[in-house]
């Protein structure tokens, strides 16, 4: 089926084949005709689905088929979790728009850097903002745009900006949105607390649920191996020599373990960096680039890394610390064997972390034989079991009625 028989111009069809879809994926071929038709819509589907484009092509032909502004208000409000996902998320709006008659101004914004350019760039107006929830609010607070005039919200992520990290500004950004505007909330998983929160800011809302999870048909093969703690650096530099692994991103816990394993391996002949929050917006860029540039052997990062980041042709993922959720795995896993292509998603499971492991199996249907590598066999004895949920973090405190407050309120704070 063509792009153009979903409702769409020929001029994104030409855009969306020029940026790899010479088709519509599952996910872009039942979004795009609902959000045409202007209903809400909660969608779930595998990292890597082309989730981005089912959004950014219907907003953009909404754009097409509406009236000029002069001067230009917002009218598309993207919100993301990351600084990374606002980049590359403009970057497709971008991209799909470079053929249209009348381009969009978009405007792309998050923190981390200077606010004066972004401010600068907002001048004469935006047609569509993508935004981290922070960045956004200042901008509001600078008088550089008003949200009263939008029409269509996308939240990108939208399990991590429903959940309590983000709940404050979320509410904050909701109660500067019109009541009547059309929502659509895009993500790899919707766990059930948050899913409870995103049924109370839909109306009525258009659902699509596409495998999330492996399948026999999936191209991420799994595997995991039993290691003691003290010996992961050293295992997983044998894999990386041993398989013949060209690039790897492997995730720890903390900023503090994404610095002393990459100069472990940096020492041990790797061409290793870390990636974390710690670091400034101008080295994450730098360091992210570089490693889709091929320039780098592995890459050591914290969660940062795992939503949103599209590293084409990303063979390896090594989850050197276990991730805290199922739902944390899922996301992890999930940036390589994108796009159709294969990729292999390895993590390492100490006898400390196995009844961890044993829970994150079992919310994912899975069930992987714990390989252990000769001359790595464990020493460590496990801990003895403790009352509590195994580590997996459970429901945490709720700001649903701040958020549902916040929608109900619709644009009485502008």
């Amino acid at each position: 089926m063509p792009f153009t028989a979903l409702g769409l111009a020929p001029a994104l069809a030409r855009a969306a084949a020029e940026l790899g879809f010479s088709s519509p994926t599952p996910v872009q071929s039942e979004a795009i005709p609902a959000v045409l038709a202007g209903v809400d819509l909660l969608a779930t589907a595998q990292t890597g689905s082309g989730k981005t484009a089912a959004y950014a092509l219907p907003l953009l032909q909404r754009l097409l088929a509406a009236e000029p502004l002069t001067p230009r208000r917002v009218r598309a409000l993207v919100l993301v979790p990351t600084r990374e996902l606002a980049a590359q998320a403009g970057e497709v709006v971008r991209s799909l728009a470079q053929h249209l008659p009348q381009r969009p101004k978009v405007a792309v914004v998050f923190g981390g850097v200077s606010i004066n350019p972004q401010m600068m760039a907002l001048r004469g107006g935006a047609d569509v903002v993508v935004a981290t929830p922070g960045r956004l609010l200042d901008l509001v607070e600078h008088n550089a745009l008003r949200l009263s005039g939008v029409e269509l919200l996308v939240l990108d992520e939208a399990d991590r900006l429903l959940d309590l990290g983000f709940a404050d500004e979320l509410a904050r950004v909701l109660a500067l949105l019109p009541a009547q505007r059309q929502n659509l909330f895009f993500s790899a998983t919707f766990p059930p607390e948050v899913q409870a929160l995103a049924d109370a800011l839909l109306h009525e809302p258009t659902r699509i649920e596409l495998p999330t999870v492996a399948t026999e048909d999936a191209v991420i093969l799994q595997q995991a191996y039993l290691v003691d703690s003290t010996r992961r650096t050293q295992l997983l530099r044998q894999l990386i020599k041993s398989q013949g692994w060209q690039r790897v991103l492997v995730f720890v816990a903390t900023q503090y373990a994404a610095e002393r394993v990459a100069s472990k391996l940096h020492h041990g002949d790797l061409y290793a960096t870390s990636f974390h929050g710690g670091l400034s917006q101008g080295a994450r860029q730098q360091a992210l680039g570089e490693f889709k540039e091929k320039r780098w052997d592995v890459v050591v990062t914290t969660d940062l890394a795992a939503r949103g980041i599209d590293i084409s042709q990303l063979p390896v993922v090594v989850n050197y610390d276990l991730p805290r959720s199922a739902v944390d795995y899922v996301h992890r896993i999930g940036r390589t064997g994108r796009a159709g292509a294969s990729g292999l998603a390895v993590s390492f499971v100490s006898p400390a972390t196995e009844a961890h492991w044993r829970l994150i199996e079992k919310r994912q249907g899975l069930s992987l034989p714990l390989e252990v590598l000769p001359g790595f066999e464990p020493t460590e004895a496990a801990p003895s079991p403790s009352p509590g949920n195994g580590g997996i973090k459970g429901k945490r405190p709720s700001k649903k009625d701040k958020l549902r407050a916040a929608a109900q309120q619709g644009g009485q704070g502008d």
